[in-house]
């Protein structure tokens, strides 16, 4: 997907939030501000979004010798997670359809970030998501793949999402599952550290995918992640940022995700917040 001047503005403004993370600094933050700008007046270099933010990412890191400056965040996610799974198996048994009920929850599992930052109820705010349908719902076309499959691949996104995640992999163990997170901090996204605390190396090859952007650049990924794409039945794709990366490849991709970005929303033909599982 390519890079929209809508996202310009964003790309400062993610930068702005990790120093501040990082550092109280002001002096520092306006450094990294201003260095931010000249990665982004070269825009034009990048093929995707995710490119430019892992180096704006980097940029941080290496003014503020931070390796990891969301680690406490991404802790509090996946503890929110895991105090409301209960909850969310529940709702599950409830279900009728077990695999699109699945499916929902590892979608609206996106949320969780949201909610736990503005320190709302986590549990009302994910239950409250449910009543919300797929703008987008290729459920029937993955029935029909995974009737037939042996192997799927899931791309993992955000550290809290992990949890809703291992929730879809307890639907689908009759499958051979390898899970893919990123392969060194970047934003709130899971890396193995997450995947591993939020058990899914039960049920799953947890691996890294050898890409330390927010999202998928295939050229940046191992041979091992790369082998186990290339091989896979069926790939399912979480969140926003290896939708940008992923899209175009067709290659018969699910991706599922919360469109939460008007430039995605609008890519995909949907409104801002809508929830999507479509493959292309």
């Amino acid at each position: 997907m390519k890079i929209y001047l809508d996202c310009m503005p964003c790309f400062l403004r993610q930068a702005l939030e990790a120093a501040r993370i990082s550092m109280s600094d002001e002096k520092m933050q306006k450094r990294i501000l201003i260095e931010a700008t000249k990665i982004i007046s070269n825009v034009d270099q990048f093929d995707s979004s995710p490119e430019v933010g892992r180096e704006l990412y980097h940029l941080v890191k290496k003014h503020t010798g931070i390796d990891d400056p969301y680690r406490e965040i991404k802790k509090n996610h996946i503890e929110s997670a895991q105090r409301i799974y209960p909850d969310m198996k529940y709702f599950l048994f409830k279900q009728k359809d077990r695999l699109e009920a699945s499916l929902k929850i590892a979608a609206v599992g996106n949320v969780i970030d949201a909610a736990v930052n503005g320190n709302v109820d986590v549990k009302r705010n994910i239950i409250e998501e449910f009543d919300k349908e797929f703008k987008i719902n290729d459920i029937e076309r993955f029935k029909k793949d995974i009737s037939t499959a042996k192997t799927l691949l899931i791309i993992g996104d955000n550290a809290g999402e992990t949890v809703f995640d291992k929730i879809l992999v307890e639907e689908l163990l009759f499958l051979d599952i390898t899970y893919a997170v990123r392969s060194e901090p970047i934003i709130n996204d899971a890396t193995l550290q997450e995947g591993l605390e939020s058990g899914l190396n039960y049920g799953t090859h947890l691996i890294s995918s050898g890409c330390s952007a927010p999202g998928t650049i295939l050229e940046a990924c191992s041979r091992e992640f790369l082998d186990v794409y290339e091989a896979a039945d069926i790939i399912i794709s979480k969140g926003q940022g290896n939708y940008e990366t992923l899209s175009d490849e067709n290659r018969g991709i699910f991706f599922l995700l919360k469109a939460k970005c008007p430039v995605i929303a609008k890519d995909l033909g949907v409104s801002i917040n809508d929830y999507v599982f479509v493959c292309k």
